[in-house]
């Protein structure tokens, strides 16, 4: 069975090489940038390059500072079950991110800056703070609940959202809309959960021995290991809208706005466990309030992702018109059924028409998506290179898949 046998006859190389290419119609999209533009590689890659540079600093600071008080033995056992929580999250993070996945350093970022710029900010915040009302004549202790409920919401969902604007601002490119938002924030929430699970475990661990560090495992590794992910997915939410809406500095009023109720859940959240006294109340409490909250989160990325298949179609059928690809060939593309019997496709062919079909599938997604930044208004001259770019490396990605 072939390719073309599967997905309809695919298009020719590039327009003038199929039989007889397509004509424009009036309503046909033709490439709106043909000229050379520089790009400026380099200096995207010595910006990540720096930017995971300074996460690993930060976390290392803070695994240092943790294993002052927790000791190797109490920081590795954390650590280790630190690990189960952070993995079932990525897993739920990579499903989200599977239509058109983020460049791998800036997710790297993302998670390094959660695990390790947001808790250092929020470490560094809580001392400033302690020796302030020390310096005011008062003691540190005594005011958990405020600490918990307000210092801790507005502190950390900052230090984390700040890291959500940053990508905003450095990877317009890839920063399309709430899903993208949604993906970094839950990415940076990932980071910073696995770092405050390993202080929570380790402590646990030292005042209360097994029967403690399981208590506290079941309630953060099993009943709430997505909290953060939902409480700054908030912030990520509303970046996504600006990335659809504004450019450069507009990204801060909605990163402002998203801090409302990232900070608001976070606190609802602290304050039920300051306040409710009990495990019925508890388990009552994450059953009427949290889980409602997580379903409805499932639901609203649910439907984020059938948002996107529609706009991927949708940009991919103008191409089909002006003549760059078959209508098989989007049906392939930018439907996850398509897809799937694509991917299944290629794993049976020899060679590299895997790797190849991987490619062909990423490229026209974001090709779709580039195409979607200008019909928009937000395309400066490089994403206007960037479809020119795309639609040379299709032409490529296809090839191989035929070859």
């Amino acid at each position: 069975m072939t390719f073309d046998s599967v997905f309809g006859q695919g298009a020719g190389t590039e327009p003038s090489q199929s039989a007889q290419p397509v004509q424009p119609t009036p309503h046909a999209v033709q490439p709106v940038w043909t000229g050379p533009v520089r790009q400026s590689g380099a200096a995207r890659i010595l910006l990540a390059i720096a930017g995971i540079v300074f996460g690993v600093l930060a976390l290392l600071v803070v695994l240092v500072y943790l294993a002052t008080f927790l000791g190797a033995t109490g920081l590795i056992v954390s650590l280790v079950l630190a690990l189960i929580p952070l993995g079932a999250v990525l897993l739920a993070v990579r499903w989200v991110d599977r239509w058109e996945p983020e460049p791998r350093p800036a997710l790297w970022f993302a998670f390094l800056w959660g695990a390790g710029v947001s808790v250092a900010t929020a470490l560094i915040f809580d001392l400033g703070l302690q020796l302030a009302v020390l310096a005011g004549g008062g003691t540190p202790t005594g005011n958990e609940f405020l600490s918990a409920v307000v210092q801790a919401p507005l502190v950390e969902e900052a230090a984390k959202g700040f890291g959500i604007l940053i990508l905003f601002w450095a990877m317009r490119r890839h920063f399309d809309g709430p899903i993208d938002g949604v993906v970094y924030a839950a990415t940076i929430a990932a980071g910073f959960a696995f770092t405050e699970n390993i202080q929570y475990f380790g402590v646990a661990l030292i005042e209360g021995g097994g029967g403690s560090l399981g208590m506290t495992f079941i309630v953060r590794g099993i009943f709430s290991p997505f909290a953060h992910v939902m409480f700054t997915a908030c912030t990520g939410f509303a970046l996504g809208l600006a990335a659809q809406r504004t450019r450069g500095l507009g990204g801060i009023r909605y990163y402002l706005l998203g801090l409302i109720p990232a900070a608001l859940l976070h606190a609802l959240w602290n304050g039920a466990f300051s306040v409710l006294v009990g495990e019925s109340s508890l388990i009552l409490y994450y059953f009427t309030v949290q889980v409602p909250l997580f379903v409805a989160t499932i639901l609203v990325v649910a439907a984020l992702r059938r948002h996107e298949v529609a706009l991927t179609r949708a940009r991919l059928g103008e191409y089909a018109a002006a003549g760059w690809f078959s209508p098989g060939e989007v049906e392939m593309l930018a439907t996850p059924a398509g897809r799937r019997q694509a991917r299944a496709w290629a794993r049976t062919q020899p060679g590299t028409k895997r790797d190849a079909m991987r490619r062909f599938t990423t490229d026209a997604t974001r090709l779709a998506f580039a195409r979607q930044r200008a019909l928009t208004g937000r395309a400066g001259l490089v994403d206007r290179a960037d479809e020119s770019q795309l639609l040379r490396r299709v032409v490529a990605d296809r090839a191989e898949v035929l070859s």
